[in-house]
This record gives C-alpha cells, structure tokens and sequence, in this order.
C-alpha cells in the first residue's frame, strides 16, 4: 500500500469559513460547560466532512491541546483516530470562532490508507510488556523520575519520494520541496516514554516498539538541552520578583502565572540532585553576589543564589517578552505557571527543560560552560515549553531540527527584549545572534544563527541529509532563514551573511526586523505547524502566517519566500 502524505495547505482552509473569528469571540476563558458546547460543535463539523476527505466512520479525531488565539478565537490541535487508536502524526491544527465554529483547519494527514483494509488495532504484546523492554534497554541502572508510559498508536511506515520535476536532479542540486513523503504502511506500535535518571545523567527517551513483537521500531532522545534585587552573573543587578510571607522572602513570582507546582513562577533549589527541591528564600531582599558558583560551596548563600538570580530574571522576561508583545502568557498560552531548578547535578555542563514537570534545570557547568543560566540559554529551554504546548514538533529529523531553531529564535527574541530594558509591546532591534556566548569558558557559542557552519558541525543550508543529522545541527538553516527574515543578507560572496541560492533583485534581501519576524514564526509555530512539520511545511505556514498578518504579495510575505530560498527551500522571488 502506497499513500501520498497529503498536508493540507496552510493557505487554504480545509474546511469553509463559517465565522469571523475577529468578528464573533469563542467561549469566555473560565466557563467550562460554555467551552464543551463548543468543542461539540466543532467536532461535530469535522466529523461531517469525513465523506468528502475520504474516510469512513471508522476515522475520528480526539482533542489533545487548547490555547486562546489572536481576536477571540480558540486553536485545538486534535489527534487523527482509527477505531479509537490515535494515528501517530497525523493531526490537525484548527481554529474556531463563536460558538466553536470552524474558521480554518492546517492538518498532517496520515490516515487515509486506512480506509482501504480493516486493519487490526488488538496488540499482542501488553503495554508492560514495551515498557519493561525499553527500560532494559535504554536505562537499566536509571532512575525513573515519572513512571514510564506506553500509548497504543498506529505508525505509519514514511519514506521520501522525489516529485516528478526533480527524478533527474543531482542529489546535491535538490531542493526541500524537490522531495515528499509517501505512507507505505502501517504498523500497530506503542509510544514508550521513559524519563530516568542514571547518575547525573538525564536519560529521557520516546520509543516506538512493535505492538506485535516488540522489537524497536524507532527511538530518539526526548533531553531537550540547551521585585528584590538579584546580582546576576551575565547581567548585573536586575529586578526579580519575589514573595514576602511573614519575615521570609521567597523566589516565587506570583505576578506572572497562577498554578503549576508551586503557584507561581518559581526557583527552587535542586542542590546537586536532579529533583526540583524547595523554593529559594532569604531573610533579606537582596540576592546573590554576582560571581559564578563555586564548586562545592553552597548553594543557598549569595554565592549559591546567583544561578537562582539568573533564572529569575531569565524566567521573568520570557514570560514578559511573550506576553507583552504577542498576548502570550506563560509557556501554554493559558498562564501555568512554570519553575526553573538551580544547580542541577554537581558541575553539570548542561541545562535541559523537561516535558513531563514542563520546567527547566539548570547545572552550574564543569569543564566547558560556567552557569549554564544566560538569557539565551533560559529562552531557549523556555522556547521548548512552548513547543511542546502548541506544535509539538517531534524531536527526531527534521522536525526536531526545526524545533531546536524554535527555541534558539525564541531565545534570542528574550534575550533583544530583556537588553533593551525588557518593557514595551514591541521586540526592539539588535541582537548577537549567537547562542549561549556567555556560558563557554572558550568564548565561543555554542550556535551561531547568522552562519550556522561556523561551528564545524552545522550545515547552512537545507540538503537531502540534513534528517540524519543531530537536531541541534540540523536547526542551523532554519535559524539562518530567521536571521535574514530579520535582519536581511550581503551580496557579497565573502561575507558571513551571504547566500548563494538568492538569484533575484535584489541579490542582498532585505529584512523585516525582530518584531515583524517572531510575529510571523510564532503564528506559524502555534496555529500552523503539527508534530511532523519538516522544512518544506514549513516553508508553506510560515508564507502563510505572513500573508495572514500582513497580505498576499507584501515585503513581508516575499521576505519570508525569500528567506527560505536563502537556505535551499523553495525557489527565490524578487522584491
């Protein structure tokens, strides 16, 4: 069985508009029976149009995620079903109106060949069975901090095809949207996640093992890495936000966020473990000293405060960035409030968020990094929550690539808005465009967007390999399509800013600025983009954001083209 995998364009609504969403407001936030009347509604007009998609009754969807969207409108991102079973991949991105009525569906259609057998969705292997499989493998001396789980899915069997223009093309002369993705079949799996700890190392993995026989069908790693006064280490003495309760100041921020673990933002003090640990406190208002941690000092005097320093005002302006500019708060959409642990581990060279607490530890750096907790690096592993709340783009290939670049934009974003004063509805000019220069001991960044190649590893550009690659290289073309998008391209062959794909007028394009730039990304990321966006879908939601925001045929729809042709994605337009 062959099955094209058809996306449904992002430009093109799947279903027909019903409703302006500026016009009519959805269901008030807070009215639980309000907000299940609309869902039904919108369920129910998606499972009317299953006849005209080709599928029968035995196709459903399941409702996995919401976040309020721009003018009242509500995003759902719902799982596509066969008998029940969700299809892993396969999802759609909708977006409603009044009374849950559907204004436009971006979707991953993975199910149609479904359609055409009966195929059978009782395993032969128990789900404890994949588990106790997995852990043997993957973490035998670990430690689970979250009981590991297993999800019957269907997993569909992907390979890439040329389309019929590019049958002759040099494989190095390909272009991303030379290729696409065929459904071959499918195969009933669970989704194995195991989160454990072996020593101070963080094994989190997501398997896919065969329902039937339990061998592993595919497996990547799910470590997604990188007002008192506080004396931070990268920044100088900053506001942050605290609790007074009695005589006692703590490190919980309950202007920004409301519930989680803590009710509020917080930071807590893991002390050399890898558990959260308790909130920071201080009998005075003042904290840290400014000065990298001390190995094997303390942690809770003013030395051991500074990470916790740098986590707050960390935490506290990417929650402002995103919600003064974009109305977004907190990392869902819908104000949870998060928390951030200090000194993870014992000289840890890492900081990593974590999926299933939705919080980020930080270590205190060993041999290559000082405190791992700069601007950048907390916008980054904060940018993962993010994803992981709206897109949740699959950390393997490129998907997981374009979810590190995510991150990466969304770090250096927070990092331009806290440099310029960290106030205001508009993300200001300038930036470095490296990521985590502050942390390496060398100097040296751990990425540069501008020209991702500059660290050895990572490819300028999109090729027909980039899938196999590490997702933190295979992030760097998209981080430079962001750069250009912002900041424009030389014509210079010798520059670091140059692109040899950009063959139109002008050969140096011209950029839109940080704001209009994360504007158009975030909407693509969080009303567009489904688990298994690679480059080319991307290509496609991202014009799509910007023609939605700013007009078919404007400087910034053509930016936007332009910029991805910059990195071998679709072809180059002039201005």
């Amino acid at each position: 069985m062959t099955l094209r995998k058809t996306l449904l364009a992002a430009t093109i609504a799947a279903l027909p508009l019903m409703m302006s969403g500026a016009a009519q407001a959805a269901a008030p936030a807070g009215n639980p029976a309000m907000q299940a009347q609309d869902n039904a509604n919108m369920m129910s007009q998606l499972m009317s149009q299953r006849g005209r998609n080709g599928l029968d009754s035995r196709h459903g969807f399941a409702l996995g995620n919401q976040h309020p969207g721009a003018g009242g409108t509500t995003i759902s991102r719902l799982d596509h079903t066969f008998k029940g079973v969700r299809v892993y991949g396969s999802e759609s991105v909708v977006v409603t109106g009044a009374h849950g009525n559907v204004i436009s569906e971006s979707a991953a259609n993975r199910r149609a060949g479904l359609t055409k057998g009966d195929f059978n969705v009782a395993p032969g292997l128990s789900a404890k069975a994949a588990i106790d499989g997995v852990v043997a493998r993957v973490s035998p001396n670990g430690k689970p901090i979250d009981p590991p789980s297993a999800e019957l899915i269907i997993y569909p069997v992907i390979t890439e095809e040329r389309i019929a223009s590019a049958a002759g093309k040099a494989e190095k002369d390909l272009n991303a949207t030379d290729l696409q993705e065929v459904v071959t079949g499918y195969q009933l799996a669970y989704l194995v996640k195991t989160r454990h700890v072996s020593g101070n190392t963080p094994q989190f993995y997501n398997t896919i093992v065969s329902a039937t026989d339990g061998s592993v069908i595919d497996q990547w790693s799910m470590v997604q890495t990188v007002v008192g006064t506080g004396n931070s280490q990268y920044n100088g003495a900053v506001p942050i936000n605290t609790t007074l309760s009695g005589s006692t100041y703590s490190m919980k921020d309950t202007t920004r966020g409301v519930g989680g673990t803590f009710g509020g933002m917080a930071i807590t003090n893991a002390n050399h473990t890898t558990s959260a640990g308790a909130i920071y406190t201080n009998t005075v208002n003042t904290w840290g000293d400014g000065q990298n941690y001390i190995a094997g000092g303390s942690t809770t005097n003013a030395n051991g405060q500074t990470a916790a320093v740098n986590a707050a005002w960390g935490l506290q302006n990417t929650y402002d960035m995103l919600n003064n500019t974009l109305g977004w708060k907190s990392l869902d959409g819908n104000n949870t409030a998060t928390y951030i642990a200090a000194h993870v581990n014992t000289a840890y060279d890492n900081a990593y968020y974590s999926d299933t607490c939705k919080c980020m530890y930080i270590g205190d750096g060993g041999t290559s990094f000082t405190s791992l907790g700069s601007i950048d690096v907390i916008g980054h592993e904060m940018g993962h929550g993010v994803t992981a709340a709206t897109s949740n783009l699959a950390y393997r290939a490129e998907s997981g690539g374009l979810n590190e670049s995510a991150s990466d934009i969304q770090g250096e974003m927070v990092e331009a808005y806290a440099r310029a004063g960290g106030t205001g509805a508009l993300i200001p000019a300038g930036n470095d465009w490296m990521m985590g220069k502050e942390i390496a001991k060398n100097g040296q960044p751990l990425r540069w967007l501008y020209k991702p190649s500059k660290d050895g590893a990572s490819p300028n550009a999109w090729s027909s390999s980039i899938k196999r690659l590490d997702v933190h290289y295979s992030s760097g073309p998209n981080n430079r399509m962001f750069y250009f998008l912002s900041q424009g391209s030389s014509s210079s062959p010798t520059s670091d800013y140059y692109s040899s794909y950009l063959n139109k007028a002008p050969l140096a394009m011209t950029g839109i600025g940080n704001d209009k730039a994360f504007r158009i990304w975030f909407k693509a990321l969080t009303t567009k983009f489904t688990s298994a966006t690679n480059y080319a879908d991307a290509r496609l939601k991202v014009i799509a954001a910007a023609q939605e925001l700013y007009g078919v045929g404007s400087a910034e729809d053509k930016a936007v083209q332009r910029a991805y042709a910059a990195i071998n994605v679709g072809a180059d337009v002039a201005e």
